[in-house]
């Protein structure tokens, strides 16, 4: 098995991809910014109302640094404010299509585990938003790796079949969605939906806001290759790196707050000793 590399910096991403990467650089990038209103204490808690100007230059370095037939998933969650849901994340996506981006699929990360609870007007979310964006329509996905077992439904629908069932059954609403059940006989396993059943990190290992594990792995699965770069410009603990380097991608992860740096450096280094590279802000 190739050896490869995991790099993290500590500082402002946008100076740091800036100053240490070409263009076309990573085949994948998957990340979780502060949301509005978060992380005051490292990132100001920017607001809803400016969230689109201070993430605008940061997505367009991306936008540089991914390779044509990359992929971009950014983790994003929308935020209530005096009684109705901000439009924050729906002003971001139009502009980072005014960027280039294509915005190609939306995931929702449903959070199996999350505690239950409700508002005056609404209940507690259970999901959030995994936005997909590539810069081209041809970009690498590999879907047989992400297969999940057929289930137990397919017991009883696949005992008998009739006429329609060994056909392509078009959808009778136009949208051009179409099955033949047939098709699933003898199968182990099929493709999943964009509803992601995982369930949150326990172990905040003394960060805040800590992916699953099972999170940036199932992304990597689907679009990169061994050997590969993945990019996580807002790396926190470390989790995306930690899981890219088990996976055998190289990966790169920037930190602004040193206490996380220091964490997520000392995750990597039980897979990988190295010297890393400390860029100050």
């Amino acid at each position: 098995m190739e050896t490869v590399n995991t790099d993290i910096y500590q500082g402002d991403c946008l100076e740091i991809l800036h100053d240490n990467f070409d263009d076309n650089t990573f085949d994948l990038i998957v990340t979780s910014p502060p949301y509005a209103d978060s992380r005051s204490k490292t990132y100001g808690g920017i607001k809803p109302d400016n969230y689109v100007k201070w993430f605008s230059p940061i997505s367009n370095e991306l936008l540089r640094v991914l390779k044509p037939d990359g992929t971009f998933i950014l983790d994003i969650k929308e935020k209530a404010v005096n009684g109705e849901r901000h439009t924050y994340v729906i002003e971001l996506i139009l502009e980072m299509r005014k960027q280039g981006w294509l915005w190609t699929e939306e995931f929702i990360w449903h959070k199996k585990n999350c505690h239950p609870g409700k508002w005056p007007n609404r209940f507690r979310d259970a999901w959030e938003r995994l936005l997909q964006f590539n810069k081209s329509k041809k970009f690498n996905m590999y879907q047989e790796e992400v297969r999940v077992p057929v289930g137990e439904w397919a017991n009883n629908r696949l005992k008998k079949l009739n006429a329609t069932d060994r056909i392509r059954d078009n959808a009778k609403n136009d949208s051009g969605f179409g099955k033949n059940v047939s098709n699933w006989l003898g199968r182990n396993t099929v493709y999943p939906t964009n509803v992601l059943l995982m369930a949150t990190e326990c172990g905040n290992r003394r960060h805040s806001a800590v992916f699953p594990k099972s999170l940036p792995e199932w992304f990597i699965k689907l679009f990169t290759k061994e050997c590969d770069w993945v990019l996580d410009p807002f790396v926190g603990s470390g989790t995306t790196c930690e899981v890219a380097q088990e996976m055998n991608r190289n990966s790169v992860g920037i930190e602004i707050l040193s206490e996380n740096y220091e964490l997520a450096k000392s995750r990597i280094s039980q897979f990988q000793p190295k010297l890393f590279e400390e860029k100050a802000e």
